[in-house]
């Protein structure tokens, strides 16, 4: 019989008492950086589809546009800005939006190397954040202050011993962000400035991306986007000293990117969940615009297969709710400003739908702080001209290395009804034991939760090893983490095999959709066969059926639904309420089974996320009254 994987309680202890078993060091050198920053293991065998790359020294100097602007921007290029800022209400409220963001930050001390942990990234990302700011403000207004501002703010990260190579997302924002500033404003920058700046684009920049580990060049995950995409923009603009750099790192960046692009297939899946869409597909989209206002084409990124697709899966991975279908290490909530990177995507097809229009029009007070490549994404909003709208199918699947299937009622507004459900595998970048999980919200409530995400820096201050993905590795400990923080089946108390996947098999639009996914490789040798149907008879309610076949070693059989509302416990099944409203579970196969309620508040340890009112129920089914080995878990969520 497989072995019982449940956390050891000793450990637990320990970590309860914020006992870490490995030193701080002994993590940086022994695990992955971070799954923003997540392990690359599980590179496809087959090579990907290729970019164009006919980059050589001699390229550089035949296409390379001479003068700046030609990051993002060209002289074309702000004269559509310019324009549209005057005849199109969305992009001048969009712009006066990027102009208070600006005129913000003349009121901030100058960035300091100030690590947080073992990173200086939130650093990196505040310098491109208000390079896109004041560079793209200043380039239409000219007021001197912001000119100011971006060489104080040049000269001192330029100064800073280095951008933290240990950990190269830093390095990476940091150069996007210091190539984007001279190339903007360098014309009125002192040369001095200008000089100092490229030096350190060389340096700090490019050089550490030739030493030590480089794991990101062709890795599968948001790594590479970003940091191979820092790496191309501090080369265009150093190109002019030192071509042969310049030339062999843009080359390995093309050569490497695709790793990474290959991972939207074949539907527009983002494996790593819709956050981290927004955090890998933004530098690939603004690596795309560099490229193409550089070169004048930026090589097959933007016709990539299945990039375009995943606007598709951004769109419908904001549930009615206003929050995210937050599965992996997916964040919670849709921002209240504008889809910058979504707008890329509508500026490429022309359908309005990929243009939060109403976002983009809101007063610019309330926009808050912009996306850190705001600036960038004022000249893909002054791009767009509206085709043909497009309307998503109610139900979407998602087939790749975490599929998964989206299920939406005919209704829209922030009552209507949403459902997400997945496979997949724990051990893909930012994954959880979360295979044959679902969220649904129904009248205004997202009754099936996800618990999200967490700190990732509070967690490793400790010493816990929150990278390894191993079977026995502290990672799985975490509620969010583990199968028990999920919506899903659990045998024999277990966890799930950390390296199974679960396939869609079997997905049907119709009138009353479904999805099949085989969990059956998740639990290794404690059960013969398992497959989760998820069936969405109408509008108000979902069923969730699962098909198993018990072997020797299967003891029991655990249904699992997490949930934040008021639960009852009727006959039958149980009534969840919350927010004054209520739906039915039903337990249709089971009815004589109680349904368990197991109070997560406080969650088990104290480095969990702590949420109010979680809980788990459980439907626990001994395997010994399953007859012939076969039997099915049928239960329904039904709104009023």
């Amino acid at each position: 019989m497989k072995k019982n994987n449940k956390p050891n309680p000793f450990l637990i202890l320990l970590l309860v008492l914020g006992i870490g078993t490995f030193s701080q060091n002994s993590l940086a050198a022994t695990f992955p950086r971070d799954a923003s920053e997540s392990s690359t293991t599980d590179n496809a065998v087959d090579e990907p589809h290729k970019l164009e790359n006919p980059i050589s020294v001699n390229y550089l100097r035949q296409n390379l546009r001479k003068s700046s602007p030609k990051l993002v921007l060209t002289p074309a290029l702000e004269r559509k800005v310019k324009s549209q800022i005057k005849n199109d209400p969305m992009v001048a409220n969009y712009y006066k939006a990027v102009k208070k963001n600006a005129f913000d930050v003349l009121n901030e001390p100058a960035l300091e190397r100030v690590m947080i942990g073992r990173r200086l990234l939130s650093t990196s990302r505040e310098m491109l954040y208000r390079v896109n700011v004041l560079g793209m403000t200043y380039r239409l207004e000219k007021d001197k202050r912001l000119l100011d501002k971006l060489n104080e703010e040049l000269i001192a990260v330029c100064n800073f011993s280095d951008w933290n190579p240990s950990h190269f997302l830093d390095v990476a924002e940091m150069s996007t962000a210091v190539a984007l500033a001279i190339d903007w404003t360098g014309k009125d920058l002192p040369k001095s400035t200008v000089a100092v700046a490229k030096k350190a684009l060389i340096e700090k920049g490019i050089n550490p991306s030739w030493e030590g580990n480089r794991g990101w060049v062709n890795g599968t995950n948001n790594w590479n986007q970003v940091c191979n995409g820092g790496m191309i923009a501090a080369s265009i603009m150093i190109a002019d000293i030192d071509p042969e750099l310049a030339a062999k790192t843009i080359s390995r960046a093309l050569d490497g990117m695709p790793h990474a692009l290959e991972e939207y297939g074949p539907d527009g899946v983002y494996p790593e969940g819709s956050t981290y869409w927004g955090y890998g597909t933004s530098f690939s989209v603004l690596t795309s615009a560099m490229l193409e206002s550089a070169f004048g084409t930026d090589f097959g990124i933007a016709e990539y297969p299945a990039f375009k697709a995943s606007a598709d899966f951004r769109y419908l991975s904001v549930a009615p709710s206003g929050w995210y279908y937050n599965y992996a290490d997916c964040g919670d909530r849709h921002s209240t400003a504008g889809d910058i990177t979504l707008a890329w995507f509508g500026t490429k097809t022309g359908n309005p739908l990929y243009i939060e229009k109403e976002k983009f029009m809101q007063p610019a007070a309330q926009m808050g702080k912009l996306n850190r490549i705001g600036g960038a994404g004022l000249v893909w909003l002054a791009q767009f001209e509206p085709t043909k709208e497009t309307r998503l199918p109610l139900a979407w699947k998602g087939d790749g290395s975490n599929p998964i299937v989206i299920m939406r009622g005919e209704n829209e507004g922030p009552g209507a009804y949403y459902f997400g459900g997945k496979g997949g595998k724990a051990t893909i970048s930012h994954g959880n034991m979360d295979a044959g999980s679902f969220i649904w919200e129904y009248n205004g409530v997202r009754w099936v939760i996800d618990p999200g995400n967490q700190s990732y820096n509070e967690l490793e201050i400790t010493g816990f090893n929150l990278w390894g993905n191993c079977q026995e590795c502290e990672r799985w400990t975490l509620l969010t983490k583990s199968n028990y923080g999920h919506s899903t089946l659990t045998v024999n108390d277990d966890l799930h095999v950390n390296t199974g996947f679960a396939a869609l098999v079997d997905f049907q639009q119709e009138s009353k959709p479904e999805a099949t996914f085989d969990l059956t490789p998740v639990f290794g040798e404690n059960i013969k066969k398992a497959h989760r149907k998820f069936i969405k008879p109408n509008d108000s309610s979902i069923i969730i059926e699962d098909h198993v076949q018990t072997n020797e070693n299967t003891n029991s059989l655990t249904w699992q639904l997490l949930t934040q509302a008021a639960v009852e416990i009727v006959p039958g099944g149980a009534v969840l309420r919350q927010d004054g409203k209520e739906v039915v579970l039903e337990n249709l196969s089971h009815p004589n089974l109680l349904i368990s309620v197991i109070s997560l508040d406080p969650a088990p340890l104290e480095l969990d996320r702590q949420m109010p009112g979680l809980k788990r129920l459980e439907i626990r089914i001994p395997a010994w009254t399953i007859k012939d080995g076969n039997d099915v878990v049928r239960v329904k969520l039904s709104g009023n």
